[in-house]
């Protein structure tokens, strides 16, 4: 498999991509010492059993990755991903670009029915009837030159693509089920899914105190803390991890001294940046007048669930998912479920294919229009 070093050779095998009806892609890269993702490798490969195959290292010196970026903008060719929102993540991130049209085998395959967030290796013991080599799956891919195991590793990852995406659009072409991919990978090429607000990162904290002072001075911390992270292109764990920001939420130093009775936080956060940034923002959140309090949304206020209905609505998603042969996640979450069993009718889950797998059957149970119906190992819904 050729190793691309240059933009003219890119430019050459993008060109021959655009001629072709899609291309798979990969990515290798690295994030356990960054913020963002460090791209290492893209690798590509062209349809046909020994289609031209190539690797791109966009590590090398004076190499242009735009001929790649003009390709993703080539509408006439399907590029091909399995799992895309890391590597998505990175295009849009560097570039701003998505590729499309996009064909994400992992949804494809999950609405095909072969299982929740289904890996790579499975579809290709499964469709390809081969077996992969994982070895080098972690090791580090900024070294070069690279070795035959990582070269083998990265080839593999698109060369066996090809087989499994004709086969899943093939699937997909048969059911008619083109549209419920299509809604989902939407969700991959909107630019909200990858767009980072410092204001909104507290949002992603699990607690179990919703108090409003509570929460505010833990919307201040982790606002400090992504800020400083995307800064310094650092981990946001680099900065404090969620366990320490909780406890710097309960505790509410006020000054060096009491940071430094933090039985959690990492002796070179207790000075320097880190620790006046620590201060600022407690010092923010117990200041906040209540009015301004975070509010909780999706989940995270407090919610009077029917734990009844709760329990019956997963055993109609059981009952449809295997009827529809969809991954029961892809449909509806546990969250979704019992916001279901609390009142609230809106959301994904009412929207598009999932009403109409589920949704719909979902609002009728709730209003207690129909009941399930247990027949041998068969659940069905019968009218009340």
């Amino acid at each position: 498999m050729p190793c691309i070093t240059t933009t003219d050779a890119l430019a050459r095998f993008c060109d021959a991509a655009k001629t072709a009806p899609y291309v798979t892609v990969d990515t290798e890269f690295l994030r356990e010492r960054t913020y963002w993702s460090k791209l290492c490798l893209v690798q590509m490969a062209l349809p046909g059993k020994d289609g031209p195959a190539v690797m791109v290292d966009p590590l090398a010196e004076g190499l242009s990755l735009e001929p790649l970026y003009d390709l993703f903008r080539h509408e006439a060719t399907v590029k091909v991903f399995h799992a895309a929102r890391q590597d998505l993540e990175i295009f849009f991130v560097e570039a701003g670009v998505f590729p499309k049209p996009l064909f994400d085998t992992q949804i494809a395959a999950m609405v095909c029915g072969f299982g929740e967030q289904v890996g790579y290796e499975t579809l290709v013991k499964k469709i390809a009837r081969q077996s992969l080599d994982k070895t080098s799956r972690f090791t580090d891919w900024t070294r070069r030159p690279l070795s035959e195991a990582q070269l083998t590793y990265a080839q593999a990852d698109v060369t066996h693509l090809r087989q499994i995406y004709e086969f899943l659009a093939a699937e997909l072409k048969k059911t008619g089920r083109e549209a419920w991919v299509e809604e989902e990978e939407a969700i991959l090429l909107n630019p909200e899914t990858y767009i980072t607000r410092p204001h909104e990162a507290w949002s992603r904290v699990k607690t179990r105190t919703t108090s409003g002072r509570f929460m505010a001075i833990v919307r201040e911390l982790a606002q400090f803390r992504e800020s400083h992270a995307q800064a310094r292109n650092i981990p946001r764990s680099r900065v404090f991890k969620d366990d320490v920001l909780l406890e710097l939420a309960s505790t509410r130093p006020t000054n060096l001294e009491e940071l430094g009775a933090s039985r959690l936080l990492l002796r070179e956060a207790r000075r320097g940046e880190i620790a006046e940034g620590i201060l600022v923002a407690v010092k923010a959140g117990l200041e906040t007048r209540p009015e301004d309090f975070p509010k909780l949304e999706d989940g995270r206020e407090q919610v009077q669930v029917s734990t009844a209905l709760a329990d019956l609505l997963r055993v109609l998603l059981k009952a449809k998912s295997e009827a529809a042969g969809v991954a029961p996640k892809l449909i509806a979450t546990s969250a979704d479920l019992d916001a279901i069993a609390a009142g609230k009718l809106d959301g994904a889950v009412m929207q598009g294919w999932r009403r109409e797998v589920f949704g719909e059957d979902a609002l009728r149970l709730a209003r207690g229009e129909i009941a399930l119906s247990a027949r041998g190992n068969s659940v069905r819904v019968v009218p009340v």
